[in-house]
């Protein structure tokens, strides 16, 4: 059965909003006389490109509009933005950094109706389905991550073990994992599955049939955490205590050769080639595959990988001035059109479209590899939300981390965390 929320807590950020007209009526906006300045929030500006590059991308092509940024905590963005939302000082774009408080942010009519942006996009773009609610879309998708297995390969040589091929499951990887720890005798883990939820309960939520997060039941995570609770007792990866204890990154576990793979989403890339460049992380051959599968059904290049991931969207401020309404529309549309996805692909970003004139932008770049399975891994996958849009969304996924915790420390088994999960999920949620 699937549950609602109460309302004393799916409206609990919400009421701190001071509640706007959504916008997107069948008025034309009023047009700006002269040059236009907008705000668009972002976050970790001095390490995080995407948003100047879009900013001076479209104003490259639109020389009477400027975008300025505001930068926000990259830890505390939905906090601080809910409170500028509310105080009247939020910037007039701002970020859905995931789907996990999109529902919030819509149904607090914190967000402008851009359906009429939505439609013109290309169909190819990854994510626009997820930012509609009720007929209406909230926000349009200008980046698309998406999870999957790096590899190393001269560890892989080394270890004498068989690269991946594109036909893994999980248990092809699982073995692949102990097989790299014991050739390479302690020299490093066979792999590194980092501290988040994500890196378990995502895969399961996208690979599993009838997996349903707002279900209540849970059942669907075991198998995953057998298997990831298997490789921490073999040794074949860092167990959780020694993870979080010493605050280790998943950028120098594998940046500095101490796995031979590791899951992460495509985001990583960019990292990796400019830590690579700088001599933040060693120097080594390295490459993408499809993430392991659940089963053999779809894997292989002949088939579609299923993978996971929120796109991240942009949306418009309801409280923005009328006449800058046109050239925020504007944005919106060249960020999730081909100009900002190939302004990001040259950079080493993600975008929502990939078309193979974008694709083909990503993989000019130095440093990243051009086999033609790390082609076929950035390229071609069916990518389905972390977090499905539902005014339930955060809360369970908190009670899931709490039990991600629990199970990974080995404090309480695999059943037992998840049957309180599923305990609160009923009791806290309804």
């Amino acid at each position: 059965m699937k549950r609602t929320i109460p309302a004393a807590i799916g409206t609990s950020v919400a009421v701190a909003l001071t509640l706007t007209a959504c916008g997107g009526g069948d008025e034309a906006p009023a047009e700006a006389d002269g040059p236009v300045t907008l705000s668009l929030a972002g976050w970790s500006l001095d390490t995080t490109p995407e948003f100047q590059t879009l900013a001076d991308a479209f104003h490259e092509e639109n020389p009477d509009v400027t975008v300025e940024l505001q930068e926000y905590s990259a830890d505390d963005y939905d906090t601080q933005m809910t409170a500028d939302l509310a105080a009247g000082s939020a910037p007039d774009l701002y970020v859905q950094k995931n789907l996990k408080n999109f529902f919030t942010y819509s149904s607090g009519g914190q967000l402008m109706d851009v359906s009429d942006v939505a439609g013109d996009l290309d169909p190819a773009t990854g994510g626009v389905d997820a930012y509609e609610v009720d007929g209406a879309t909230y926000a349009v998708p200008y980046r698309q991550d998406s999870w999957v297995l790096y590899y190393n390969k001269d560890l892989f040589e080394k270890a004498g073990v068989d690269a991946p091929d594109g036909s893994w499951t999980w248990d092809d990887y699982a073995e692949a994992a102990e097989e790299l720890t014991a050739g390479l005798g302690g020299d490093a883990e066979g792999t590194y599955q980092h501290s988040w939820q994500s890196t378990l309960q995502g895969f399961a939520l996208a690979q599993t049939e009838g997996a349903d997060l707002t279900s209540g039941d849970f059942g669907y995570l075991e198998p995953y955490y057998d298997r990831a609770l298997a490789l921490q007792d073999a040794g074949a990866q860092v167990d959780f205590g020694t993870m979080t204890t010493n605050s280790l990154t998943y950028q120098a576990q594998f940046g500095t050769q101490k796995a031979a793979m590791m899951p992460m989403g495509s985001w990583y890339v960019a990292t990796l080639v400019a830590q690579q460049d700088s001599g933040d992380a060693d120097d080594f051959a390295w490459g993408m595959a499809p993430i392991p599968q659940a089963d053999a059904s779809t894997t292989g290049t002949d088939a579609t990988p299923v993978t996971f991931g929120d796109p991240t969207g942009l949306g418009i401020n309801p409280a923005i001035d009328e006449s800058k309404v046109a050239a925020a529309k504007e944005f919106l549309a060249f960020a999730a059109g081909e100009g900002g996805a190939e302004a990001l692909a040259e950079i080493g970003i993600t975008p929502a479209l990939l078309s193979d004139g974008v694709v083909d932008a990503y993989f000019a770049l130095d440093g990243v590899p051009t086999d033609d399975l790390s082609r076929f891994a950035f390229a071609t996958h069916d990518t389905r939300p972390e977090n499905p849009v539902d005014p339930a969304t955060a809360p369970l996924q908190n009670i899931l981390g709490d039990a991600h915790t629990a199970i990974m420390s080995e404090s309480a088994s695999v059943a037992d965390a998840l049957a309180e999960a599923e305990d609160r999920a009923a009791s806290e949620i309804g």
